[in-house]
């Protein structure tokens, strides 16, 4: 087993979700400084003109497309048709939506012991847990739970997180990736009850706010985008060798995640659906990304007018304004600052889900929760991503480790004491076998070049979770 150590990562502020979301505390966005209007004349190019015409245009379709079919918009697949190899025309439509709903894999009664389990952890150490809101707790700043360990290394959560790996590819044949090898990636818990109307995140994208152009390995992603003319269209978001040297965390934010995570992911402990609190995703991911990327640099003519058409909207190029942007939050996005979206009739609520139901969305997946929880029952879930191995994902790893060790919170969320003194946490005992003690970065990886593990690129990693 890898040694304890010292994490090399200072520990983020106590705190909770809300302080990366504007749309939890009513806050403004920032004023952004003078050299964000700096930034967007250096990405400027004339072409963007009519990149902008071409996505407008692109969006009046997709747009009304979404709003008729609605929830069906979200793929769905069985997990015995994942394991046994699903059709180009399925894998076409995740790749479109950017979200898939993966039914069964996880037994219910599994599922629900989970739930069971974390109930009763909590309640074992309620003068202790923290979470949002801090009067009636809806997410819990849990992450060390036996039950959240178990999922993230049961067999059928660790397969669909490989399969969706599967969907990425590299550019470069020399980058340095296994997309066959998922890690863990610590994330928190919600049971939300019935009635609840507080945690109600609005569509947002994770993944950085402002570095999404600040950043030159962004800039990378997001090239051909930002190169005008019809080049958006050339946009690959399954490209994973820029992104591993993209820097998504610039500015050392509490709960911004900090590697490259492919998907980000629930696994289901109830029986939920539309208007019972539940996920809402804007599934057209390639377009909406072109759009979120060339709207910085235009504005309406008349700020008073709601008019979306192309010949109403000027090139900005003066001011730092970067719509739904902030320093230190999340990409947020509503209907006055990206109108064109439409997303009152675009954010569309996932189907129902019962408990051992995985679903997952693209990193740059548009994505909220429903305002309010009018259904009968809690609506509860494990925040479980899907993470490759990388040489900076291990480095992480490393930290995330060494603080689950110790019972704390993971490097990139709210710090403080966590689970330290909790009774019954979990710990590296309650994982049986080699491939979940790896993900957990419990023991060393082996070469494997049919799994993308190449003897040097391992030697790297393993030297990172040996310190």
């Amino acid at each position: 087993m890898m040694t304890t150590g010292t994490s090399s990562r200072a520990a983020k502020d106590e705190g909770s979700i809300a302080d990366i979301f504007t749309s939890l505390t009513n806050e403004e966005h920032n004023v952004l400084p003078d050299r964000f209007s700096a930034l967007k004349k250096e990405l400027w190019s004339d072409g963007m003109v009519e990149s902008w015409r071409e996505v407008l245009a692109a969006l009046e379709t997709t747009v009304e497309e979404i709003a008729a079919k609605g929830s069906e918009s979200v793929p769905r697949v069985r997990y015995e048709d994942l394991k046994a190899g699903l059709s180009q025309a399925q894998i076409d439509s995740i790749k479109r939506a950017g979200a898939v709903i993966v039914q069964g894999g996880v037994q219910r009664e599994e599922a629900l012991a989970w739930k069971q389990a974390i109930r009763e952890y909590a309640n074992a150490n309620a003068d202790r847990v923290k979470g949002f809101p801090a009067d009636n707790i809806q997410v819990y700043e849990i992450y060390n739970s036996k039950s959240q360990t178990q999922a993230r290394t049961h067999p059928a959560v660790v397969e669909t997180q490989k399969f969706l790996l599967s969907l990425w590819h590299s550019s470069d044949p020399n980058t340095e990736v296994s997309l066959q090898t998922p890690i863990s990636y610590f994330d928190r818990l919600r049971i939300r009850q019935p009635g609840d109307a507080k945690f109600t995140l609005g569509p947002h994208v994770d993944g950085g706010s402002v570095e999404r152009w600040e950043d030159k390995g962004l800039q990378k992603v997001f090239g051909n985008i930002l190169k005008g003319g019809s080049n958006w269209k050339k946009h690959d978001p399954f490209d994973v060798t820029p992104r591993i040297g993209a820097k998504q965390d610039m500015y050392n934010t509490s709960n911004a995640c900090s590697i490259f995570r492919a998907w980000q992911g629930w696994t289901v402990m109830s029986s939920t659906g539309p208007n019972e609190g539940t996920l809402r995703v804007l599934p057209m991911l390639s377009l909406a990304s072109a759009y979120i990327l060339l709207r910085p640099f235009f504005r309406p003519i008349d700020p008073r007018s709601d008019s979306l058409k192309f010949e109403d909207w000027v090139m900005d190029l003066e001011s730092p304004t970067f719509p739904g942007s902030s320093i230190g939050k999340t990409q947020e996005l509503n209907e006055r600052t990206h109108p064109h979206l439409k997303l009152g009739q675009t954010m569309v609520s996932v189907p129902r889900v019962e408990p051992g139901d995985q679903v997952y969305w693209h990193c740059d997946t548009v994505h909220a929760v429903e305002a309010r929880h009018a259904g009968p029952g809690d609506s509860s879930v494990l925040y479980i991503p899907a993470v490759p191995l990388t040489v900076h994902n291990a480095s992480y790893l490393r930290d995330q480790r060494i603080n689950f060790l110790a019972g704390l919170p993971p490097p990139d969320f709210p710090g403080g004491e966590g689970e330290s003194k909790f009774i019954g946490r979990g710990t590296p005992q309650d994982i049986q076998n080699h491939e979940g003690r790896a993900m957990y970065g419990l023991e060393a990886f082996s070469p494997s070049p049919e799994k993308g593990l190449q003897a040097g690129f391992v030697d790297k990693v393993n030297q990172i979770l040996l310190q």
